[in-house]
């Protein structure tokens, strides 16, 4: 088994962020985690490009061609989708989930779910907490630790999102 280690600085990476508005309280917050785990592992702050859509239904389309375009190392998608009186949030729930996978493997770049589905909006504030659970930042632990593995298991270097040879990542 062939095991290559490397540093977790991400610089010259583009990283693309989609987040709905909807619950934009919850998501603004994940949203800032997001972007603060980002620039701490090295990625510019001119690197992260957001793109906003209406709701998290949007979330797989934008993501989906964010990653056609092979400018980014990784695609994070943020949301909120919290229970409601109706049967809504499994659709939409199902829905979003299949689709950013869908995007994923349709796109090959690293497409993370960074969507909260919650029971109630307190659980969904808990999960956005900045200095609790917060999944924005872990949503981009999980954009950089995908995009390197993909780049080692592909061996070649991704210039125009990730900058140098996976050797050196």
């Amino acid at each position: 088994m062939k095991l290559r280690k490397g540093s977790h600085n991400a610089s010259g990476w583009q990283i693309a962020i989609v987040v709905a508005t909807f619950n934009q309280g919850i998501t603004r917050r994940l949203l800032a985690a997001c972007r603060a785990e980002l620039t701490l592992k090295g990625v510019a702050e001119a690197a992260i490009e957001v793109v906003r859509v209406p709701g998290a239904f949007e979330l797989p389309l934008a993501a989906r061609t964010l990653a056609r375009t092979q400018r980014f190392a990784a695609v994070i998608c943020l949301g909120a989708v919290i229970r409601g009186d109706t049967p809504h949030f499994e659709y939409i729930s199902a829905e979003v989930s299949r689709g950013i996978g869908q995007a994923a493997l349709e796109t090959v770049v690293p497409i993370v779910f960074g969507v909260l589905t919650t029971e109630t909006e307190a659980q969904a504030q808990e999960r956005a907490d900045p200095k609790r659970l917060n999944r924005g930042g872990a949503a981009a632990q999980t954009a950089l630790a995908m995009a390197r593995l993909m780049w080692r298991i592909r061996g070649v270097a991704h210039t125009r999102a990730g900058g140098n040879s996976t050797r050196d990542r």
